[in-house]
Formats: C-alpha cells, sequence, structure tokens
C-alpha cells in the first residue's frame, strides 16, 4: 500500500500482489537487501510476465552489529509476529544505555523487466533512536519502537502521511522515480 501510494504520481497503473494470485512465494534468503530486493523482484517480473517494483527493508541497530537486519520480519523466529520481535529487541536493548540506541531502517528497491533485467536499484535509510518501551499504535512491526529524532516521537505516532514522506522506502522510491519516469521517456512500457 505505502508503495503504490509513493508512486501514484506517475502516469502508471500500479498494482500489488494481491491482484496476482497465481504470483510467486519468493523465499528471501539473500545475505543483504539488495540481493532480496532483486530475487524477489527478478524472478516475479520473469514468472508474471511484467514489470515488477520489488523491495526489501528491515531495522539495523548499531549496538547490536545491524541485527535484525534482513531477519526483521522473523528476528524471534519463522513463525514471529510484531510484537515478540519487538519484545525481543527491547530485551536484547535493555542494558544499552540512551546514547547508544541509533538505528537505521533500510529500503532496498529493484526494478526489474519482464526478462528478469534489472533496470532501476535504489537504498533509502531513515536514523532514528530505539525506545525502551512501545508508543504509538500506528504502522506495524517496529515503528512503535523507532523514534525519528527530529520530530521526538515513533513511526508508531506519526501519522500515515508524515511516515510516507519520511521513511525509508519514500527516500528508496524519491532516488527510483527519476530513473522510472526516464523509462516512461522512452516508452518502455505505456502506462497501463
Amino acid at each position: 500500500k505505502e508503495l503504490v501510494e509513493l508512486l501514484h504520481l506517475l502516469p502508471l497503473t500500479v498494482r500489488t500482489l494481491v491482484d496476482y494470485p497465481e504470483a510467486l512465494h519468493v523465499v528471501e534468503d539473500g545475505d543483504s537487501f539488495a540481493e532480496n530486493a532483486a530475487k524477489k523482484a527478478c524472478a516475479q517480473a520473469v514468472h508474471l510476465g511484467c514489470w515488477v517494483l520489488g523491495e526489501d527493508s528491515g531495522l539495523c541497530v548499531d549496538a547490536l552489529d545491524g541485527q535484525p537486519g534482513i531477519y526483521s520480519a522473523r528476528f524471534s523466529g519463522e513463525q514471529a509476529n510484531d510484537l515478540d520481535n519487538n519484545r525481543l529487541l527491547m530485551d536484547r536493548m535493555t542494558d544499552f544505555p540512551n546514547d547508544s540506541r541509533h538505528a537505521h531502517y533500510v529500503c532496498h528497491a529493484v526494478l526489474s523487466d519482464p526478462m528478469g533485467t534489472i533496470c532501476g536499484s535504489t537504498t533509502g535509510k531513515c536514523h532514528g533512536l530505539i525506545r525502551r518501551q512501545e508508543t504509538g499504535s500506528n504502522g506495524f512491526g517496529y515503528d512503535p519502537l523507532f523514534e525519528i529524532r527530529e520530530y521526538h516521537r515513533t513511526f508508531g505516532e506519526l501519522g500515515t502521511k508524515l511516515k510516507s514522506s519520511i521513511s525509508h522506502r519514500s527516500r528508496a522510491i524519491s532516488q527510483l522515480l527519476p530513473q522510472l519516469r526516464k523509462l516512461l521517456r522512452k516508452g518502455v512500457w505505456s502506462s497501463e
């Protein structure tokens, strides 16, 4: 949903995987956000025979040597949920002082043509701090723990519109937009 909103200014019809019941389940077994995003975009594009924008995102905590990183969604195990992941993160960070709680969200986005060729790739980051307790009910994942320093609020407390304008996904897609516009000018694909 967030990606669809970020791309709404382009003269394109943007669909999600919900619109494709035959979509593949791509296993995220890469060693980086970039590898996972490329795998998702390229494999899905070849399978569906259309252009695909894939992304991989996660939280990297400096004091935990970048964890949970690419394992953000399954930090507390394969059957992880947001509550379990947040509890594990708070447990692991209990003894860290406030000045050692730096973290950043990462989003790597990849655009693949129907042949599986990467035609655009970007990374966006959003820096903040990990709070000691969850605050706010907006968003998902680690949002109630991730404080944006400039606003002294978590993503869980910020409204959707503000979050979408400063998030890691927003920053990645903003960098990808010139590449998309260039492809549109070349007539690589139609607006449908």
